[in-house]
Formats: structure tokens, sequence, C-alpha cells
């Protein structure tokens, strides 16, 4: 059997791919750790405009360059440029796929459209099932790993990060990924417990700031609840497939995102947010509603290309730390 490569533009489950004994592939993960600048400048010679969200340029250019086979576009519940980025794609000669979370977030309306995605892999429910409970040895590992970030102190929040927006794909290979993170924790769990001056939430879209999680640590914080990066991960594990991706908050937009966010504050006795949102995207609307709700000191930080913390907004990060630490 031919294993086909197939990248995909955000989290979706991903356990039908992996059924149909191909490999899924992250293309915001191929975008952030490869020649990101490289990326974006090939899609803005392709015409992309410079005020279109740099992640959308990177996915495309990255999925032209990663031997793909077709790319599945999650055309409602994530970016709203979605659709237009995968018809560029097809433009390209890319085969493409559409899948969906549904607005009204039902049962029966998602359990839909992950029954046309296995059609469309030709797998059934029950090899779908078989593999979500290889991926749920994994998850239930990664569940600890980030307990070990917010109760014992043994992981920072950047390590926390690395292996939580991985299991977006678990790199394409869930024995070797599940391989490397058990040498991780098994590092980890030898380590004496570092307790940060300032417990602090990252909420939004992983940050295209290379050494965002570095600044923070040099002021006293530490990141011990990264919001969409645990989502990805898949932290309230469920029996059923259809139930694990209703939980998944990131879709169903800001209030499903909210009523997540304020128990985990609260559970970890989060002292400072900082929420990012990139330029350009419809999130940054959503992040008026999160300030709102959220009675904590909060910061948001905006970011565009992928690089290190340019120095305006080190100087908000810097002076938030300072007036709230």
């Amino acid at each position: 059997m031919i294993n086909k490569r197939i990248g995909f533009t955000s989290s979706f489950p991903v356990e039908v791919v992996y059924a149909a004994g191909y490999t899924p592939i992250d293309l915001n993960n191929i975008f952030v750790e490869g020649n990101s600048t490289e990326y974006i400048r090939k899609a803005e010679l392709k015409g992309f405009p410079r005020t279109i969200c740099a992640w959308i340029k990177g996915n495309f250019a990255a999925a032209l360059s990663a031997n793909l086979d077709e790319v599945i576009g999650i055309s409602q519940g994530d970016c709203s440029n979605g659709i237009s980025l995968t018809a560029m794609l097809a433009e390209e000669g890319l085969p493409i796929y559409h899948f969906s979370f549904p607005q009204e977030r039902t049962y029966d309306a998602l359990n839909a459209e992950i029954r046309k995605l296995e059609e469309h892999f030709e797998v059934s429910r029950d090899e779908v099932m078989k593999v979500k409970k290889r991926l749920d040895d994994i998850r239930t590992k990664l569940i600890t790993l980030d307990e070990w970030t917010w109760k014992e102190g043994l992981i920072t929040g950047k390590e926390n990060h690395y292996w939580l927006v991985n299991s977006s794909d678990f790199r394409g290979n869930p024995d070797k990924f599940e391989e490397d993170l058990t040498s991780f924790m098994e590092e980890a769990s030898r380590r004496n417990p570092s307790i940060p001056k300032h417990r602090c939430a990252y909420l939004g879209v992983p940050p295209i700031y290379h050494d965002l999680y570095d600044r923070i640590e040099e002021l006293g914080g530490r990141v011990i609840f990264n919001e969409v990066q645990r989502q990805f991960s898949m932290p309230y594990l469920c029996s059923d497939i259809v139930e694990q991706y209703l939980v998944y908050t990131y879709p169903y937009g800001v209030f499903a995102r909210l009523e997540d966010i304020l128990s985990q504050l609260n559970l970890r006795k989060i002292d400072m947010v900082i929420s990012y949102t990139q330029s350009f995207c419809h999130l940054q609307i959503d992040n008026i509603l999160l300030k709102k709700h959220i009675k904590i000191p909060f910061l948001n930080l905006e970011g565009d290309r992928p690089e290190e913390l340019d120095s305006r907004t080190l100087l908000q990060l810097e002076s938030f730390f300072e007036v709230y630490g």
C-alpha cells in the first residue's frame, strides 16, 4: 500500500488518516520549524498580499514543498482565509478535501462530517477507533506532562508548548513520538522542581515569535497553561471519537474557549494572562471578549512574521511584568 502524505491546515480527526495507513502532516509545524521567512517570501512572490496572516502564506509554501499527495483544509472552525488558501493550493495541482467543524456543535452534525471523512479515506469507524485507542495512550502521557508543568514545576512553558503542539500530527509517526516523549519525561522526572514567581497563562494560537517563552522566563514568569496547544492534545479523553472532537474547544468560537479557559485559570491559580493574536487575524475580535471576561492582569501581544520579539513588543512584555509582577 502506498503511504500517502496528507497535509492539513488545522487539527481535525487525524485518527482517520492514520487508519487509512497514511501520514498526516500539520502544515503549520512544517512552516514554523522550516525556513519560515523563505516560505513567506515565496507566497508573496505568488501574489499573496502583505496584509494576509503569515501562517496562511507559510502554509501555502510549506504545502508546495512537502511532497504531499493531498491537503485537508479545515473550511469551518479555523481561519476565515482557509477556503482561499485551499483554492490556491488546488490551482497548484494539489488535491483538496474540505473538513468542517459544524457551527451548531451537535453530535449528529459532527458525526456526519467524520463519516464523510471516513468514506473519503475508505476506512470504517471500527478501524478509526482502534487508532484512537493507540493515540489516546500517548495523549494520556501528554496529560501527565501538562500536570507536571503546572502541579510539579518539572516542565517549562516552552517544553510544554513543544510537546502539546506536535500532538496535532504526532510528527507523522506516533511510535517515534511516544518513544521520544517517554525519554523526555524520564529525564524531566529527575529534575528538581522549579517554582516560578509568576504563574502565567498563554491564550490563543501558538506564537510566531521564536523566543517568547524564553523572555517570559527571564522576567520571572512561566507559562503553565498553553490554551490551544493543550486542546490539540485532546486533554478530555472520551471513549467516542465524535464526543472527543465535540469537547475540543478551538473550532467552536470564543465562548466555547472561554468556558475551558476560565476553569483552567482557576484550577492552575494563574496570576497573569498573555493572549497572543496574529496580525490580520479575525481572532483579534475574539480577544475583545476574552479580555472582558477574564478578571486578572491581561496582556494582548500581536505578532506578524516569524522572528524574535521586536523591541516594541518586548517593552510591552517587560512593562506588564513590572506593573503586575
